[in-house]
């Protein structure tokens, strides 16, 4: 495949994921699709990033991903309290990361600040075909 035809697909994509309405999960939180891309030097795989924007007490229900989804987290402003499986809860701040590796539930991810509102990139590496990305935990 041609650089320019990867690029202008990779382009593509953005406008229509950024066209796209963002989708409410949890009590305070929106989360909008921002690229989605088939890797075509892994075949079978995709990339997926979402901004998850928390109001300020803002957060996510108890949830798990797509069984084959690899996830890579990124604060972009605020703080974020996140737990992975049952390790620790630790809060995130602005520019710090984390990870998910397949098959984890994710039971806290939440705004750690009542007033700010606080803002996270996620990218999901996962199968193309594995969805819907989240889940609910019941």
């Amino acid at each position: 495949m041609k650089m320019q035809s990867m690029i202008g697909k990779a382009c593509a994509a953005i406008a229509i994921a950024a066209a796209m309405p963002p989708a409410a999960h949890g009590a305070g939180e929106t989360v909008t699709p921002r690229f989605e891309q088939a890797l075509p030097n892994v075949p079978g795989k995709s990339m997926i990033a979402v901004v998850v924007d928390y109001a300020p007490g803002g957060a996510s229900p108890s949830h798990t991903h797509a069984k084959s989804a690899f996830i890579f987290g990124y604060v972009l402003s605020g703080e974020i309290e996140s737990q992975v499986n049952d390790g620790p809860k630790r809060v995130y701040r602005a520019g710090e990361s984390f990870y998910e590796a397949p098959g984890a539930c994710h039971p806290v991810s939440r705004n750690a600040s009542k007033t700010e509102p606080a803002k996270l990139l996620a990218v999901f590496v996962v199968d193309s075909d594995d969805k819907p990305l989240t889940m609910p935990v019941e």
